[in-house]
């Protein structure tokens, strides 16, 4: 049996991914690892690809739909001040989109900048890890809006 950490889109597709909120017409919409930004949340395809140019056009649209809808659960679950997207694939050489929430109890400087330039510990630290006893809420929250 895989490691649901080695092939996340497999384990979702064989339900073996337990991030996986829900499935649904283009991706699965999957909870962060990390939660610094809480409810930070990740919407993988139905299938492993390396970028959104390898989907078909109606498979692109789904996705990029998904990915939409996505942020509207996290905004409303979180209400945060907005939601920024990423599709990079240059670290994880696989689809998949990031939607960060971002607050207005960000420092303003940190706020006008890419997620991204936050301290890489805080993509590794456990202090920042998702824990179902003090993120269970907000994802279950994110979850109920896109069922």
């Amino acid at each position: 049996m895989i490691n649901w950490q080695d092939n996340r889109i497999k384990s979702a597709i064989n339900g073996t991914n337990p991030m996986v909120m829900a499935e649904l017409l283009g991706g699965f919409a999957v909870f962060g690892d990390t939660q610094f930004l809480p409810g930070y949340s990740v919407l993988l395809p139905k299938r492993q690809v390396s970028s959104l140019n390898d989907l078909s056009i109606s498979e692109r649209k789904a996705f990029l739909l998904d990915m939409s809808i996505l942020g509207d659960a996290v905004l409303d679950a979180t209400r945060a001040l907005r939601i920024n997207y990423d599709i990079l694939g240059n670290t994880d050489n696989f689809l998949h989109a990031h939607v960060f929430p971002r607050y207005q109890t960000e420092p303003a400087k940190r706020l006008q900048k890419p997620v991204w330039l936050y301290s890489p510990d805080h993509w590794v630290n456990e202090r920042y890890a998702y824990n179902p006893e003090r993120d269970g809420e907000l994802r279950h929250r994110i979850t109920e809006f896109l069922r």
